[in-house]
């Protein structure tokens, strides 16, 4: 398939759109539109909570008759069923555009592929592929849920230059800068879910909350606006014995809490109004990918992981890891200090966890990686 420049151009619109929607379409994914003849946009769209309308229904509103004969840039492929809203590839034909240029094609199974089928079927020109690998980077949670049946799994360490995340005591705050700390409530908002153990509830009480800066929100919207207020993600707790003590911030009502316990586990009447949910147990503790199916089953995208070097370690060693964000501080916490991770030990190199960089960048002294696992070694 060839694109021209203009497609090109259009396309990178609709998926600047699409980004203002990072925090708050889950379960559903950030999609945008552009309608234009050549290089004129007639309309523009994204869609913004699930439940609302589609990102072409707004586009074609904004387009009207000018819709009639144009192309459509559409970043996720056109629904073709009846949820909570109409179908847009009923929507798009009915406004008589002529040609409809998708990104990636959507796997749902109430679409894949339907929505294509019913635009061409109507005698619209349909081409796919055009930045499909940004539209699904985009949306890596909502892809990683419907192809593989899991959410994708976000770690997040932050560490010294002699790789240690806290004292020998526990504490831990703060290793890392305000502009750090900051970029971390934009990952945490893009989230569906942010787990974390009982380990790190009984020792550091977190809230687990996003409280993002009034300036630039986001990963950031490069569209000349924000992105959207973000909804509370929902915190899930590992919690084998439901020892969640009373007055933990995770148990406040900022945000929805799910505590993720063993079958039998005597319940504390303070947990008794919670939602809880039993998994099998696996290697002394809970089964994480039992977890992760849990969550998966509740329309969970993305995971963003906070615990500590026991949790974090476990999900790395069983290969439940898609990506690390790790935040390096230029400061030396010393030997005795706690490690980053719990792994099993290596009887050779050729045996080491392989990761590559996909993104680094400074945040005022401190640096962010992203690495996800590559395919030396391990």
């Amino acid at each position: 398939m060839t694109f021209n420049a203009v497609d090109h151009l259009h396309m990178a619109h609709a998926l600047r759109l699409a980004e203002r929607g990072l925090y708050t379409t889950q379960p559903n994914p950030r999609v945008g539109c552009v309608i234009a003849h050549g290089e004129q946009v007639v309309g523009t769209g994204l869609h913004q909570r699930a439940g609302e309308p589609h990102a072409e229904v707004f586009a074609l509103r904004e387009a009207g008759e000018a819709a009639r004969g144009a192309t459509a840039y559409v970043t996720l492929e056109p629904c073709a069923h009846f949820g909570r809203t109409p179908p847009c590839a009923d929507a798009l034909v009915a406004a008589g555009v002529a040609r409809v240029v998708i990104a990636a094609e959507d796997p749902f199974p109430q679409v894949a592929g339907n929505g294509i089928a019913k635009l061409r079927a109507a005698g619209i020109a349909v081409e796919c592929g055009l930045l499909r690998g940004q539209a699904r980077e985009l949306n890596i949670g909502f892809f990683s849920r419907i192809e593989r049946g899991r959410p994708w799994v976000r770690v997040k360490l932050a560490m010294s230059l002699d790789g240690r995340t806290a004292l020998a005591n526990g504490e831990s705050k703060w290793i890392t800068g305000d502009a750090a700390r900051a970029d971390v409530q934009r990952w945490r908002a893009r989230s569906s879910a942010i787990l974390s153990g009982i380990g790190t509830v009984l020792a550091d009480n977190p809230r687990l909350t996003v409280r993002l800066q009034e300036s630039g929100h986001g990963h950031g919207s490069r569209d000349g606006q924000e992105a959207l207020a973000p909804k509370p993600p929902l915190r899930a707790i590992l919690d084998r014995r439901l020892r969640t003590p009373v007055g933990s911030h995770v148990l406040d009502l900022l945000g929805p809490t799910l505590l993720m316990h063993a079958a039998g586990a005597p319940v504390p009447p303070h947990l008794v109004e919670f939602d809880r949910v039993p998994l099998p147990e696996a290697s002394g503790g809970l089964d994480l990918q039992a977890a992760l199916a849990e969550l998966a089953r509740r329309d969970v995208n993305e995971v963003h992981v906070e615990a500590g070097p026991t949790l974090c370690g476990a999900l790395f060693a069983q290969g439940l890891v898609d990506e690390l964000l790790l935040y390096v501080a230029p400061v030396f916490l010393g030997d005795q200090a706690r490690p980053l991770l719990q792994l099993p030990a290596l009887a050779e190199m050729a045996q080491r966890w392989q990761l590559r960089t996909v993104d680094r960048r400074a945040l005022g002294d401190d640096w962010r990686l992203l690495l996800r696992p590559g395919h030396a070694g391990r």
